[in-house]
């Protein structure tokens, strides 16, 4: 069988690096055991009670209510507001 002078070269090299994967092979190293540390985000179930919107003061406010009735309800939504604010800034707060 003539092969031609290409063909035997890359016969050759071809049978090298079959020789040279399978020497790497022999050369059995233990692997290596280490602990590693992976942090992952996991979701964790909610331990809080859902926080009730309260009935806002000014819910039922009218057209046709005085200006004084108007204000007070307007500073007791504030009021509810900023707890209702809290209550849920404490909701969150116990999540993390």
């Amino acid at each position: 069988m003539n092969l031609p002078t290409c063909a035997k070269l890359q016969t050759g090299s071809a049978l090298a690096v079959v020789v040279l994967l399978l020497a790497g092979c022999a050369a059995r190293v233990e692997p290596e055991v280490r602990t590693v540390r992976v942090e992952v985000p996991v979701q964790v179930p909610r331990r809080t009670p859902d926080v009730a919107v309260p009935p806002w003061a000014a819910a039922d406010l009218r057209k046709s209510d005085s200006l004084e009735v108007k204000v007070r309800a307007l500073l007791a939504e504030r009021r509810q507001r900023i707890g209702y604010e809290r209550q849920l800034e404490a909701a969150v707060k116990s999540c993390r």
